[in-house]
């Protein structure tokens, strides 16, 4: 299935509280807005086996761990929603015990349990982050339509443990992620059969790196996501029509993971193979669901045309895709919140809740 529209004045505006939620969340490190829009007349490699170590990055290592999950532990109980209850919650991932804000629908419960939206914050300072702030009206229109929504805080965000790592170059979020699906899956009121994952920025690509990993998730949602190949997001987007290609600051800590794996592997041209063996897009015909792609074509903190690239590289593999644009709209689909969010829910009644 593939759709692409625009939608210019399909949606009411946000409300004040939501734009100003909204604005206060952006990825970690930006990508440079596209000016032109990188042709697609290339797929990914083959990740082929190298002479160079194994990381935990690569899709293959990643597939062949094993993420237990753990009981799901109510912590605190919270105001309710409008015909749901809200808790914040606690699961065990790799050792580092995880708090997440977890919603459950009211009335009586479907034979099989309640379906379930793992649901993929973008970047927030983790210093910053809180449990019950942000998303709010994102995690209350999914619990809303009577799905289970469990949305992780991720390792290092509030009071969870660990160390926050970064979305890019360690697996560990999405590790927490997946941990979190099987959490959910033991968890008596949902249906572990019926769970889909939605994504912002860099949740967008913690959802299509899980959604390569595992079969658990039935269908998957991306908002703005940062779902570029690895040599797509940092060397291959062009400004002023010139290639913008990163400068290392051995000074800097952002994106020092970059040089690391570059001065262990070699660049995306010296090793293309190990390049492509970190990226879900090379996999992407192992997608374990459809997928529903979001993106303004404002927003200046992800360019959309890793999503359009995205959309051009499941086609190309054979996979069910949507894609929807946004005329104006900025990172977080303000604009149009009400259209884009409506469009969401139908497609995971479709896909999960069938």
């Amino acid at each position: 299935m593939l759709l692409t529209a625009c939608g210019p004045g399909q949606a009411a505006d946000l409300s004040a509280a939501q734009s100003a939620q909204a604005s206060a969340e952006t990825i970690e490190e930006a990508v440079p807005a596209a000016t032109e829009i990188p042709a697609v007349d290339r797929l990914l490699p083959e990740p082929t086996a190298t002479a160079t170590p194994t990381h935990p990055l690569m899709i293959d290592v990643m597939r062949q761990r094993e993420y237990p999950g753990s009981e799901i532990v109510l912590e605190e109980w919270l105001e309710p929603g409008a015909n749901y209850d809200r808790y914040v919650v606690s699961y065990q991932s790799e050792g580092n015990k995880i708090f997440a804000l977890l919603t459950l629908p009211q009335g009586e419960m479907p034979a099989t349990g309640w379906p379930v939206v793992v649901f993929n914050h973008g970047y927030i300072p983790p210093n910053q982050y809180r449990t019950t702030e942000r998303y709010v009206s994102y995690v209350d229109a999914f619990a809303r339509h009577g799905y289970i929504v469990l949305r992780s805080d991720y390792r290092g965000h509030g009071d969870s443990e660990g160390v926050a790592t970064g979305g890019y170059g360690s697996p560990a979020y999405t590790v927490d992620v997946l941990n979190a699906v099987a959490a959910v899956k033991r968890f008596p009121h949902a249906d572990p059969n019926r769970i889909g994952m939605w994504g912002h920025s860099m949740g967008g690509h913690i959802t299509l790196r899980s959604m390569v990993v595992t079969d658990d998730i039935k269908a998957g949602v991306i908002w703005a996501g940062v779902v570029g190949s690895y040599p797509d997001l940092f060397a291959r987007w062009r400004q002023g029509g010139e290639v913008v290609v990163p400068t290392p600051d051995p000074t800097s800590s952002r994106g020092r993971w970059r040089w690391g794996l570059m001065e262990t592997y070699g660049s995306p041209e010296e090793n293309p193979a190990f390049w492509a063996s970190i990226s879900p897009n090379a996999y992407l015909s192992d997608l374990s669901g459809p997928i529903q792609l979001h993106h303004g074509t404002a927003d200046t903190t992800v360019p959309f045309a890793v999503s359009e690239l995205l959309l051009a590289e499941i086609q190309a593999a054979g996979m069910p895709v949507e894609m929807y644009l946004y005329e104006g709209d900025d990172h977080n689909i303000s604009k149009s919140f009400e259209s884009a969010m409506q469009r969401s829910i139908q497609f995971f009644d479709t896909y999960v809740k069938g």
